[in-house]
């Protein structure tokens, strides 16, 4: 048995590797796929282009541009006096916010009436545009903070100021807020997944369609042994491929890998031991590598959107929420941002672990009932 293995991972490994852009898929496009979202895949808002329409030309007016300018979000691109302008800079997408200061800001201000301030944003992109009202709101709100107090003080004679609250924050585990160290992780999920369920979902159907499978059905080789031998070698491309893109991601990018790595290559065996299943079973029902392609990618893209890789999963509906339980992404996802930015252990992640385990054991029971040494 253990001989007919054998030969079976030489064979697999030398069918698979041998082709050049073969190798360029399996250890280039996870790098570039790296690269590509660590730079591009962002939620910082950052450099909010912006056109200015101060109708004050006060000291105060100034001083709250200042301000906006000054907190690294916004970048005044234009200064106007025209209303016409403005919206025709947003109509062109050309900015992204307009900020208007109407006139008599700080004669208000000094006759302690409210002085007006006016934001108008593209909402095109409603999260972006949710970002940048919080911006405007926490300015706005210390610089008015900053003018009662002021105002108090002359009030009282410059004794003293009153009391006040004090909020002090602290991010744990992602202490900058950098969206980066969120997502790269989450390519380790990707890459991961789309590697081996396209090596795997074409793998018996290549057998087929080069006319191997005869050699197979009249050769002594059990079936436990031809799935071991088809899975195998795409596990050790895919525990090469996670290690790779930790590289990158900790290397380049400065993601803090503060877990354990033997954890993470547990995590990653029993997650390949779930999609090297569920590629097997598409390679099984499938009669052509195109139609394998197909199934996989029909596979893949809902379980991507659905393990809270990009969208979180405590926003989707309830019945949708439900569904992600039969999602392996989601549980290999929460292992993996967990080890890389929280660093816990077993005992936290032992949950997602058992569930890709009895998720695993599930569809390679299937597979071994589904497999025959048939063409059919």
């Amino acid at each position: 048995m253990g001989e007919r293995i054998r030969q079976m991972l030489i064979k697999e490994f030398i069918q698979v590797l041998r082709d050049p852009r073969m190798r360029l898929v399996i250890f280039v496009i996870p790098v570039v796929q790296t690269v590509v979202i660590g730079f591009a895949v962002t939620t910082d808002v950052r450099n909010i282009r912006t056109a200015v329409v101060d109708r004050d030309h006060s000291p105060a007016s100034r001083e709250l541009l200042a301000r906006f300018v000054g907190s690294g979000y916004f970048d005044a691109t234009e200064y106007t006096g025209s209303d016409r302008r403005a919206a025709e800079l947003i109509d062109r997408g050309e900015v992204s916010a307009v900020l208007r200061i109407h006139p008599g800001f700080e004669a208000d201000l000094r006759s302690q009436r409210t002085a007006r301030l006016q934001i108008i944003v593209d909402g095109t992109d409603s999260n972006t545009a949710g970002i940048v009202l919080g911006y405007v709101n926490k300015i706005a709100s210390d610089f008015s903070d900053q003018v009662l107090a002021e105002r108090l003080e002359r009030s009282r004679g410059g004794v003293r100021r009153p009391g006040r609250v004090q909020l002090t924050t602290r991010a744990w585990f992602n202490e900058n807020l950098e969206s980066r160290n969120y997502f790269v992780p989450g390519v380790i999920v990707i890459v991961v997944s789309l590697i081996t369920l396209l090596l795997t979902s074409m793998a018996v159907v290549r057998e087929k369609e080069i006319g191997t499978m005869e050699q197979v059905m009249v050769s002594p080789i059990k079936p436990i042994e031809f799935i071991l031998g088809k899975t195998v070698p795409f596990a050790i491309i895919g525990f090469a491929d996670v290690i790779l893109v930790t590289i990158v991601g900790t290397v380049g990018f400065q993601v803090p890998l503060r877990g354990s790595l033997p954890l993470l290559l547990l995590g990653t065996g029993l997650y390949l031991l779930t999609m090297l299943g569920i590629g097997l079973l598409i390679s099984t029902i499938s009669q052509t590598q195109q139609q394998a392609m197909m199934a996989t990618f029909f596979f893949f893209f809902p379980a991507m959107l659905l393990s809270g890789f990009v969208f979180p999963i405590a926003n989707m509906p309830a019945a949708v929420q439900w569904c992600t339980y039969l999602n392996p992404l989601r549980y290999f996802l929460v292992i993996v941002r967990s080890i890389f930015l929280k660093g816990v252990g077993l005992e936290v992640l032992w949950p997602p672990m058992v569930a890709l385990a009895v998720m695993g054991i599930a569809v390679l029971w299937l597979v071994s009932q589904r497999f025959k040494k048939t063409l059919a």
